[in-house]
């Protein structure tokens, strides 16, 4: 019904990438807090995994959106969340608005060699002082001649370290809240740049997370998004694509925690019998797969709303939040019901109780999506 010969035949090859180029090395990945991005990426441009859906003449594959769908769910099946979170970071959340509002110099200079694996991709929006509340930005880009300086700092930025652009949202302006800010590719080789901490964190250690910060920095007025005073709402079209991705990301890490838990279950024997006969066992096993089959079916609609041209910030809001509390409830009863074995770092498990802890805070906290909820049913406020 979603898919066809085509998709599945993409799936296919992503899903042997997974298997050959990216599983072999988590383990590696994790003890060194980090990925061989660039090397990685590369290989994902070579398959044409890197801009399915973005234009021909940048070197997309100018292909639906399904496609997007089909590579997160195929590298969400990947043995850790941190190597999935950066390559999705790099296709659907940092590049979206460059490829559709950039002008045609920065798509040249910045998404085709993105969409090859040539350049790493990150974007920056939280600050050590603004997370989710996205119109307390304080970074600021002033104009000065033909170019912006900028100055500020942006924290929890996956493929911070590695990054060879930013995808930034700085203030061009004295207006105060959400007006009067911009979106402004900042290459990371330029002087003012600097990575001032990796950060170490509870899970996703292959991801590497950064506080960045910008000092004097100069970049051309020319390496904007879209006209002055509208990066606050192409950062929103943005968002959309990266709740949605990360939604459909943990349905595929959730069916596979899922299916590792039942055969866990089925050769696991206590009181003289295999542990999934207990009824309460695949009772809520049973209801877990009923709850991620449901999210799928969300995510899947969003898609069709999305490639459909539909405002889709309520329904992606939904599955967000969703996706958030759902992962939290399949890590929290598969590690039970795995027992001892799933509290050990030697065993999957434990790696996903605290990878899959993020989706609730990251691209925007589930208190974040009940509030957007709330103002589209009518309840609160209006409709931003």
């Amino acid at each position: 019904m979603y898919f066809n010969p085509d998709h599945e035949m993409f799936r296919q090859t992503i899903r042997r990438f997974v298997e050959r180029e990216i599983n072999p090395f988590v383990e590696q990945w994790e003890h060194e807090r980090c990925f061989p991005g660039h090397a990685l990426f590369k290989k994902l441009g070579e398959l044409g995994a890197l801009g399915v859906s973005y234009p021909e003449a940048y070197g997309g594959a100018g292909l639906d959106y399904w496609y997007n769908v089909v590579l997160a769910e195929e590298v969400g099946r990947a043995d850790c969340g941190g190597v999935p979170m950066a390559i999705l970071v790099h296709t659907d959340m940092a590049t979206p608005a460059l490829a559709e509002f950039g002008s045609d110099d920065l798509r040249q200079r910045f998404l085709a060699p993105a969409i090859r694996g040539e350049l790493i991709a990150a974007v920056a929006i939280s600050e050590p002082d603004a997370g989710s509340d996205v119109a307390s930005i304080r970074t600021r880009a002033v104009r000065d001649g033909d170019e912006y300086v900028i100055n500020g700092s942006k924290m929890w930025i996956t493929n911070g370290t590695q990054a060879d652009f930013i995808t930034l949202l700085a203030r061009t302006s004295d207006e105060a809240g959400f007006k009067g800010m911009s979106l402004i590719i900042v290459p990371t080789n330029t002087p003012g740049f600097h990575v001032s901490k990796k950060l170490e964190k509870l899970g996703n250690h292959s991801s590497d997370t950064a506080l960045l910060a910008f000092d004097d920095l100069r970049v051309p007025i020319a390496n904007r998004i879209g006209e002055e005073g509208q990066g606050f709402g192409l950062q929103m079209q943005q968002f959309q694509k990266e709740r949605l991705i990360g939604s459909v990301s943990a349905v595929a890490g959730m069916e596979k925690i899922v299916a590792m838990t039942i055969n866990y279950c089925r050769e696991r024997q206590t009181f003289g019998k295999a542990l999934i006969e207990n009824q309460y066992i695949h009772f809520r096993l049973a209801e877990l797969l009923s709850e991620i089959e449901a999210l799928r079916q969300l995510n899947y609609h969003c898609t069709r709303l999305l490639i459909a041209g539909h405002d889709i910030t309520k329904e992606v809001s939904m599955a967000k939040l969703k996706a958030g509390r759902l992962v939290r409830e399949v890590a929290d009863s598969c590690l039970q019901f795995h027992g001892g074995m799933g509290y050990v770092e030697e065993y999957p498990l434990a790696r996903y109780f605290r990878d899959s802890r993020l989706l609730s805070i990251g691209g925007g906290a589930d208190e974040i999506m009940l509030g957007i909820i709330a103002k589209y049913a009518g309840m609160v406020g209006k409709r931003r």
